[in-house]
């Protein structure tokens, strides 16, 4: 009989320590696993090093001093190009960072999915990414071009947080939305990982429609974990179920001007339960009917 992974989130958190390496799912406003960032919020959890294309899970963890080192291509809520406790936070030398290109970071965290040492590429070539990140070697080709080329360091987690659409007991996982983003070589560069989902199926009915097996994009038994958190990536988008919500982004935003917004903010929509939350920002209802993006 298949193993039945359902944990809490803060089970989930309990099972992290610090100093890990943590890769968090989702792209800028999109599909964060935020109902796991709510969690680390309240635990003692720190110094940690964070991989992500980053959001409000990333300026969160800033703003809370939970985040040691950064490693990140962009830390964005889109409508607002540079999320707001990040900059405070980069502004301030608060972090050690390795700063690089989308697809340095994609092809680090492909390296470790293969378990390989490096992937060789020309992305970074005469750039200062090379110059800020002295650990970023380059090769030599041992074939006829005998070019030189970036050989980008293996991103290797100690754990993945992902939010998805739909999963089962067992760990199966669907994203339906129009992009998984790179969450697919999270969860294979990393040694554990943790999935919240908007809606927890019986097992076997994701198999009921073979059309289905395109939104599953990695082995069951990749995820070690698996929440049901309805409404789990609010404030930020689950397409195809909801978008990400403007006005709580923008409420959020202008607590960065205050001296006292984190806390403010903190009180307000942290520490507190998830249904506590639910109901602060208008409930699930209301979640599933913000709009999605249509960038």
């Amino acid at each position: 009989m298949s193993q039945d992974k359902t944990l809490s989130t803060a089970q989930m958190v309990a099972q992290l320590r610090d100093g890990m390496t943590l890769g968090i799912g989702g792209w800028g406003p999109r599909r964060k696993p935020m109902a796991l960032i709510r969690e680390i919020l309240r635990s003692d959890l720190k110094d940690l090093t964070v991989v992500a294309y980053g959001g409000a899970d990333v300026g969160m963890l800033c703003a809370a001093g939970k985040i040691r080192k950064l490693v990140f291509a962009f830390v964005s809520l889109d409508f607002i190009a540079l999320e707001p406790y990040f900059r405070k936070a980069r502004q301030q030398g608060e972090l050690q960072v390795m700063e690089i290109d989308e697809g340095m970071l994609l092809l680090g965290l492909r390296a470790a999915a293969m378990r390989v040492p490096f992937l060789p590429t020309a992305a970074g070539l005469g750039t200062d990414v090379l110059r800020h990140n002295p650990e970023i070697k380059l090769i030599a080709s041992p074939y006829a071009d005998a070019r030189d080329w970036v050989a980008m360091p293996a991103l290797k987690l100690d754990a993945a947080l992902i939010h998805v659409d739909r999963a089962d007991s067992r760990g199966l996982c669907q994203i339906g939305g129009p992009d998984h983003y790179m969450d697919d070589l999270l969860v294979r560069a990393a040694a554990r990982t943790y999935v919240t989902c908007d809606e927890l199926l019986e097992r076997d009915t994701l198999h009921s429609d073979p059309g289905q097996a395109r939104q599953v994009f990695w082995e069951p038994n990749l995820t070690s974990a698996v929440a049901h958190v309805p409404g789990g990536a609010h404030p930020s988008s689950c397409a195809p179920l909801y978008g990400f919500d403007v006005a709580h982004f923008n409420t959020y935003n202008a607590s960065a001007q205050r001296a006292d917004g984190w806390q403010e903010y903190r009180l307000e929509y942290v520490d507190c339960s998830h249904q506590d939350y639910l109901d602060k920002v208008g409930g699930l209802k209301a979640i599933r009917q913000l709009p999605l993006p249509i960038f």
